[in-house]
């Protein structure tokens, strides 16, 4: 099983949510980037395949610009499927390097939760953090009672 990145004083962590859908059903729903568009209200499109150091290129609400938006580059580093899901911004902010890892753990009785952690280190980490740590806590925790909601409706109609 895969580990994640080491979580430290810059880390962003969302709220666990507790989903009535197993495991696999919401690693499915997770990745499917095509369907984002759906339910997901933070990042709403994202161009990339399921595969290691895939490009990611997220499309995100622009918080300085209300009804804008914009891309961030990231690189897929980890797929463990049902469980772990990393990708990181690489070198494309210079002086800092975010480590994104989500997790879909097993409940036992068809239940699963998920979380998502963003890890900052760098030079220019801690003022980064600062600034976007509550856009971004939001952000997650969004998109993790989304993803709830959605995979709980598509597994109710199956």
């Amino acid at each position: 099983m895969s580990a994640g990145a080491v979580l430290n004083a810059t880390t962003i962590v969302s709220d666990t949510v507790e989903i009535d859908a197993p495991q696999d059903f919401v690693w499915s729903v997770l990745v499917d980037y095509a369907r984002y568009p759906d339910w997901n209200p933070y990042t709403f499109r994202v161009d990339t395949v399921l595969e290691l150091g895939a490009d990611v290129v997220l499309h995100l609400p622009d918080p300085a610009k209300p009804g804008g938006t914009f891309t961030t580059l990231e690189h897929m580093r980890v797929i463990d499927p049902p469980h772990h899901l990393q990708y990181d911004t690489g070198n494309s902010f210079p002086g800092m390097l975010a480590v994104r890892d989500q997790w879909v753990e097993d409940l036992g009785g068809g239940r699963s939760s998920y979380r998502t952690t963003d890890v900052f280190t760098g030079d220019i980490a801690e003022a980064v953090f600062a600034m976007q740590k509550d856009w971004v806590t939001a952000g997650f925790n969004a998109t993790a009672y989304a993803l709830k909601a959605q995979a709980v409706r598509l597994w109710a109609a199956r």
